[in-house]
């Protein structure tokens, strides 16, 4: 099915309301605001089949990248503007119906916030164009405080025109609570640790280098905590880290970016930790797919053609389907999924959407 842009105020007047009940899953999906889309959007998915049918929509300038809370009644999304418009929001969300509501907004005193993540203690984002990590607490009612500028990257690396200035593109936290924030520009790894009481980040010093000129983006880690992924943009290349005790130690690197393109985006493994995905940009557009090992190491197995500028992907929770945010051609591709070779194949389901950018499931617990 699909849902276009133009249509969906006159789709969501006729368009039932879904709970919870069997595959039915939340999707929600922000956008770039600067060619006529609202902002946020949420959906019903199937999780059986890949249909998708569209419940509201919240009007938010650029909420280019957010994150859920734990309980699912919580959105926190960036507005990603390199000004003081520069915001990290709280919206309210019903996970039963699907349908948004404002609840306030706090600046990011960080240009061009493009991640978020949250703890539910705290949230963090990363304004890219400034280079810092912004630190939110987050209030009893769910709601943000007033943002705490942290962390400064730097600059340094060889590509003087995409690393000239410090830029910062992830913060994210591991599962044992230590937080990492990729240097982009500094082509580091930082490490970090919320200190509760003081209300600041503690600095754990660098927690790895990669090559110069890789220009790190994305990390995540594997289900089982034990394993991190890291994407990087420039290099095109996947970095495999063992993570114990919050250390990391790399233990591979290999090559996502056929095209070397220098726009490697995103990033994300399989539920069941066997796979992991890794989206590419600018030449050659695409999501590669490589197979774990019983060492968290990785081969390449396949690739995926998608859409122009696969800048966001997510992987539903039953690893059924792959949904890609292809930005420059206005739509989110579904992808069936094979859970035992991994390989993706396009259902043609695709939903029309003007400049999607991030894309996440909650499903009721």
């Amino acid at each position: 099915m699909k849902v276009k842009s133009s249509l969906l105020g006159m789709a969501l007047a006729i368009l039932p309301v879904f709970g919870f009940a069997g595959n039915n899953i939340k999707m929600v999906v922000g956008t770039y605001t600067d060619a006529g889309s609202q902002g946020l959007y949420s959906f019903s998915f199937d999780q059986s089949t890949g249909e998708v049918s569209a419940l509201s929509s919240l009007s938010v300038d650029n909420p280019s990248y957010f994150t859920f809370s734990k309980n699912g009644r919580f959105i926190y999304a960036v507005s990603e503007q390199n000004s003081s418009k520069a915001v990290l929001n709280c919206i309210g969300f019903d996970p039963v119906t699907g349908s948004f509501s404002f609840m306030n907004s706090q600046l990011t005193h960080g240009a061009d916030p493009c991640y978020v993540d949250t703890d539910g203690r705290i949230a963090l984002t990363a304004n890219y164009s400034s280079g810092t990590i912004s630190v939110f607490p987050i209030l009893k009612n769910g709601t943000l405080d007033k943002s705490q500028l942290q962390i400064s990257s730097r600059k340094g690396g060889p590509n003087r025109s995409r690393q000239g200035i410090p830029h910062a593109h992830c913060a994210v936290f591991a599962p044992d609570g230590n937080i990492f924030a990729t240097d982009f520009s500094g082509d580091r790894l930082l490490s970090f640790y919320y200190n509760k009481d003081e209300q600041k980040l503690e600095d754990h010093g660098i927690a790895a280098h990669v090559k110069a000129g890789s220009g790190p983006r994305h990390l995540v880690f594997s289900p089982n905590g034990k394993y991190a992924y890291l994407m990087n943009e420039l290099s095109g290349k996947v970095i495999v880290y063992k993570y114990t005790e919050g250390k990391l130690k790399e233990i591979q690197s290999v090559l996502a970016d056929n095209a070397q393109a220098k726009g490697g985006a995103d990033i994300h493994v399989s539920p069941d930790g066997m796979f992991v995905y890794a989206s590419t940009r600018l030449k050659g557009d695409g999501i590669t797919i490589f197979r774990t090992d019983y060492n968290g190491k990785l081969t390449r197995v396949g690739m995926q053609p998608t859409g122009r500028h696969p800048r966001n992907f997510a992987i539903t929770p039953n690893g059924k389907f792959l949904l890609v945010a292809c930005r420059d051609d206005n739509k989110i591709q579904v992808f069936s999924r094979d859970k035992n070779t991994g390989m993706l194949q396009n259902t043609n389901q695709d939903i029309s959407l003007s400049r999607p950018a991030c894309v996440k499931f909650y499903r009721i617990k």
